[in-house]
């Protein structure tokens, strides 16, 4: 299978392309700063590196990146400086997954592409009317106004709910919610849940960042895991953080 991943040089994205090759996937990576990069990845015959900024993409070009896939993943997400929260873009996420899923649909794929969204538990499914808290709800109303960022998390899951939805003929789509994410050099046991099953504000788990990329490639690579999420949120936690 050939996939595409944008966000490839960040911490999980990292983990999701190491991931992917040990699968023997055909991996497409397009990052803004290549010298991030692995020195391993720039000689393995099965990733090709695209110098590029996914917003600054024309649509033909971004077409032509996408074709041929049968997977995509966003691993994108805002740099913690103030010119990552505050200066732009603030639509990153939500913007390149419109455009990616616009750039699917122009291909006029034969199958169904899998898309991959990593996305936050501080973002409720609004499919499944998930219930939190008084005080939770003030909080997130809050960062909605003080952090861009997680407006745009918000924005791109219901990007794929509402405009993609859950019979579209070109795409198939899961949003992948992370708890804590936290740096881990070996894949754990973890669990993952159709909802939060803790506040993602006042009762955090964790997630190691090489859980979160484990599964998003077997999500890819599964027909069987893939059926059983696509069109929802699921939420990963690791075993050891739930004691």
């Amino acid at each position: 299978m050939t996939v595409l991943v944008v966000g490839a040089s960040g911490a999980t994205g990292n983990h999701l392309v190491e991931q992917l090759l040990l699968q023997k996937h055909k991996v497409k990576v397009i990052v803004r700063t290549p010298e991030r990069l692995p020195e391993s990845w720039r000689n393995n015959n099965n990733l090709q590196i695209i110098s590029a900024s996914i917003l600054k993409l024309g649509d033909q070009e971004m077409k032509e990146y996408c074709n041929g896939c049968q997977a995509i993943v966003s691993c994108l997400g805002h740099n913690l400086t103030w010119k990552g929260i505050y200066g732009q873009p603030r639509k990153l996420v939500t913007d390149a997954t419109r455009r990616l899923c616009d750039a699917i649909k122009a291909n006029d794929p034969e199958q169904p592409v899998r898309f991959i969204l990593m996305n936050t538990t501080g973002n409720r499914n609004r499919d499944l009317n998930e219930p939190i808290s008084f005080a939770q709800k003030c909080v997130i109303f809050l960062l909605r106004f003080l952090l861009p960022p997680h407006l745009d998390n918000e924005k791109a899951a219901d990007y794929l709910r509402t405009k993609i939805g859950q019979n579209n003929q070109f795409i198939e789509w899961v949003a992948v919610r992370p708890d804590g994410l936290m740096n881990e050099n070996e894949v754990s046991d973890y669990e993952i849940h159709p909802s939060p099953t803790r506040s993602a504000i006042f009762n955090a788990g964790k997630v190691s960042r090489i859980n979160v990329g484990h599964y998003m490639a077997n999500l890819i690579s599964d027909d069987d895991l893939w059926n059983t999420w696509k069109g929802r949120m699921p939420v990963i936690y690791s075993k050891d953080s739930l004691d």
